[in-house]
């Protein structure tokens, strides 16, 4: 998830959007209308539990695949 903010908005309220930021969210900067820049965590090696849930979350949003499919895949371009 992710919010944008303006610069005057983000220097007003600095402490906060770090706060949502180590709460995972991402910030975006934007000057006017054009997004400048992204706050985001710093990963830590001891975050191998979220980033284990986060693959897994995403390995369940994946469509199944066959065998086949994966060796057509490995196979690919070899001749």
């Amino acid at each position: 998830m992710s919010v944008t903010v303006k610069v005057a908005e983000a220097k007003a309220h600095l402490s906060e959007l770090l706060a949502r930021v180590e709460a995972g969210e991402e910030v975006i900067i934007s000057r006017g209308n054009d997004p400048i820049a992204v706050l985001s965590r710093i990963r830590k090696e001891n975050d191998i539990d979220k980033t284990i849930a986060e693959i897994r979350a995403m390995r369940q949003m994946a469509k199944p695949v066959t065998q086949e499919e994966i060796r057509a895949w490995r196979d690919e371009g070899r001749a």
